[in-house]
């Protein structure tokens, strides 16, 4: 338990630095003498970071102890955020977060090997579940504290305090962390060569099919709720509240799910998931409702997470570590799909309202993926003698 508090934190540091950009971004355009618009590259940046950075710095240091590149990943969020904090320039502010988000991805991708290594398979859904906690605690409790820190004291100290927490990260993995045995990791080749796998490949599609939907949602959740449900924009920090709250429920409730019934749980999740948006394009108009759907669609939209991110790491193998980068990044690259595909609805004639009914085609289209796939897994299964 005491490993996986030391992971949850470190995952929590470092990613709060991916979230709490959004909350300080017109500081630090002001600051920096830029528009916002200029000031917006630094999530694209740090989104195609992470795209590029996690498959690739994995591969390359595949054969490298755990706990060593832990630390070293770690050492580089320090540096990178710290040279964020003192940035004179954009231009050198912009090129730290990319240097920063490229080691986002690989530190997730260990850190989830690591506690999912550290229990009995049976238990690999929870674990993800828990280790993911982190990451809903830097969008609840992370990118809040963060922008308000900026607030008050200018956006360099928050920053400098991300910067902290990760060191605080890196002394505790120093210190509790113990090597791993060199004989469990392969070569770049063999990380490589998972990739090559069908089951592999399917995973992570279903990951990227399955998660365009709600993504698409929470990044119009802005119009969605102000020019259909009425909702003031005071309220929408609170209403991101309510679906971080949502999230982390249903991360940790999905992970218990899955382990106990993969087959089931995980299908009756995406179909859950896909009724909530269909329900909410109903009740769109409904100031009261579209409050209460934000809850249950932050529930279900990370609920269907952890038995995702299992599935991809049992069908790795003894290349795991890979494929998990892959996955975070095929989650980001499902992100960019969702924001792209959504601007093309909100800017219709239509207006944002079938982003809903988008959404829950997609999610559908992951749950038939699911049951066809997992029966295909079945079927092979009962033949094998």
């Amino acid at each position: 338990m005491r490993r996986l508090a030391i992971l949850m934190f470190c995952v929590f540091s470092i990613t709060t630095g991916e979230f709490v950009i959004a909350g300080i971004l017109p500081e630090v355009a002001t600051s920096l003498g830029v528009t916002v618009g200029t000031a917006g590259l630094l999530v694209t940046a740090y989104a195609v970071g992470m795209i590029i950075g996690g498959p690739v710095l994995t591969a390359v240091t595949a054969g490298v102890d755990r706990k060593s590149l832990m630390l070293g990943l770690l050492a580089i969020s320090v540096a990178g955020n710290a040279v964020s904090a003192l940035a004179p320039e954009f231009s050198l502010l912009l090129a730290a977060r990319v240097i920063t988000a490229l080691v986002t991805s690989t530190v997730f991708a260990q850190a989830m090997v690591i506690a999912v290594q550290s229990a009995p398979p049976e238990r690999a859904g929870t674990m993800v579940a828990r280790l993911a906690f982190g990451m809903n605690l830097a969008m609840i409790l992370g990118a809040p504290i963060g922008t308000q820190i900026g607030s008050q004291w200018g956006w360099r100290t928050t920053f400098a305090a991300i910067a902290v927490a990760c060191l605080i990260g890196l002394g505790l993995a120093f210190w509790q962390l113990a090597p791993t045995r060199e004989e469990g990791r392969t070569s770049a080749v063999a990380e490589l060569r998972v990739l090559r796998r069908r089951p592999v490949l399917v995973a992570l599609a279903i990951t990227a099919v399955g998660n365009v939907g709600v993504l698409m949602v929470f990044s119009y959740l802005a119009p969605l709720l102000t020019e259909l449900g009425s909702h003031p924009a005071t309220r929408l920090p609170i209403l991101l509240l309510a679906y971080g709250f949502g999230a982390t429920i249903g991360n940790l409730v999905g992970g218990t799910l899955y382990d106990r019934n993969p087959r089931l749980f995980q299908p009756a999740l995406l179909g859950l998931l896909a009724a909530t948006l269909v329900g909410t394009w109903f009740i769109a108009t409904s100031t009261a409702l579209t409050g209460v759907a934000v809850f249950v669609i932050g529930l279900f939209g990370f609920a269907i997470i952890p038995g995702m991110q299992a599935r991809v790491m049992m069908t790795a193998g003894d290349a795991p570590t890979l494929a998990m980068a892959v996955n975070a990044s095929g989650y980001q690259v499902a992100a960019a799909c969702a924001g792209l595909l959504g601007g093309l609805i909100a800017d219709s004639t239509a207006g944002p309202r079938p982003i809903y009914l988008a959404a829950a085609g997609l999610t559908m289209c992951g749950l038939l993926m699911t049951v066809v796939t997992t029966r295909a897994r079945v079927e092979q299964a009962t033949k094998t003698p």
